[in-house]
């Protein structure tokens, strides 16, 4: 066995996550049979001790039936209705097959949206925490019916990744159509696969596609969510939802993704991958010294300019002079605030404003580095 692979072997906790195309039949339906022998999988991992995080996506899938939709619907709105009926059609689903080996799941519906907020990723971690400690097996999905950047991106990839970094996994075990990462369309004589990947240059030269996937869909996205997740530490194993057997018993199978840098916080992770930019400021070049290189907070006297609508601890982008984002913040004040404090000192402020406006416009705390400053 591939000694780097024994992570994945004799991990103590893991996230595995399934996309909607590894439950489906051609039709568009979940397929019983398929769900079936995931859980056989899991099942046997769970009562071998692991502890599983399952993040699953399907439930617009799930509610095409129940609906009497012929097809994946186009619009928003009845995705939205869809993942609405289909969610509770693919809990049960999971229910009854975890059922029969005494598994208990428990459902758990995320936003990237609200996990920025420190109370609420607080509180996620906190119930994934107690439901592994109860013995259930969660399972996660983005809240589809409000939320939108699941249905239009990402296909919960990125949120898996997210997820592990959240419970502390050992290992993220991403399941698709595709068996592994290769270096261009697999369905083309001379394609490659890549058993491992330590770091972006093994990446060079590889078709991802544009906005979409090598083969049937989705690789780009998984690229991503091994790079959020390695970059927290967490070893990826990228493979087809028939290999997973194989993948968690740490066989050479699909595409391994090396761990490497640090641990950052879970609030910043969420911060810095599963947010958008309410709106900008305009740094000058001391405030961006400041900011990136010396990790400071931002202060009103080095913003130029503001742009957008945002409302006080939204995310916003921070951009130096030349309209380059370097950081992501949760701003203290509202959009409509901010013009009358730029350029001017707190103190300067606190006397003419009163001593609430004596502080910065984003504390070091909450600004996460998206580029280094060069």
């Amino acid at each position: 066995m591939d000694s780097v692979r024994e992570r994945i072997r004799t991990a103590s906790r893991l996230v595995v996550k399934v996309g909607s195309s590894s439950l489906t039949t051609p039709r568009g339906v979940i397929d019983v049979d398929r769900v079936d022998a995931l859980v056989d999988v899991l099942a046997a991992r769970r009562k071998a001790g692991t502890q599983i995080v399952l993040v699953s996506s399907g439930a617009i899938a799930a509610g095409l039936g129940p609906l009497g939709l012929p097809a994946r619907p186009r619009d928003l709105a009845t995705q939205q209705a869809a993942a609405s009926v289909g969610q509770g059609v693919l809990v049960a689903r999971y229910t009854s097959s975890f059922a029969r080996y005494g598994l208990r799941v428990g459902q758990v519906l995320l936003t990237a949206d609200d996990m920025m907020r420190r109370s609420h990723h607080v509180n996620a971690e906190r119930t994934l925490a107690r439901l592994l400690e109860l013995g259930i097996v969660p399972v996660v999905n983005e809240n589809d019916t409000v939320a939108t950047d699941e249905i239009r991106f990402g296909d919960n990839d990125r949120l898996a990744a997210l997820v592990a970094h959240l419970t502390r996994a050992d290992a993220l075990v991403l399941l698709s159509d595709v068996d592994a990462l290769y270096d261009g369309d697999p369905r083309r004589p001379g394609a490659r696969r890549l058993t491992d990947v330590r770091g972006p240059d093994d990446l060079v030269g590889v078709e991802l596609g544009k906005g979409g996937a090598v083969g049937t869909g989705g690789m780009i996205t998984k690229v991503q969510a091994a790079k959020i997740a390695t970059g927290a530490g967490v070893p990826v194993v990228l493979t087809a939802a028939a290999h997973a057997a194989q993948a968690l018993a740490g066989s050479d199978i699909g595409t391994y993704f090396h761990p490497g840098g640090r641990h950052p916080g879970t609030r910043l992770l969420w911060l810095a991958h599963a947010t958008t930019g309410r709106g900008r400021l305009h740094l000058d070049s001391g405030a961006v010294e400041a900011v990136v290189s010396r990790r400071k907070s931002l202060l009103p006297a080095g913003v130029t300019s503001v742009e957008g609508e945002f409302a006080a601890g939204d995310p916003v982008d921070l951009c130096g002079p030349f309209g380059r984002v370097v950081a992501r913040g949760l701003v203290n004040f509202d959009a409509a605030e901010i013009p009358e404090l730029l350029g001017r000192s707190t103190r300067e402020l606190a006397a003419s404003l009163g001593p609430e406006y004596e502080r910065e416009l984003i504390h070091r705390d909450d600004i996460v580095i998206l580029e280094s400053h060069n």
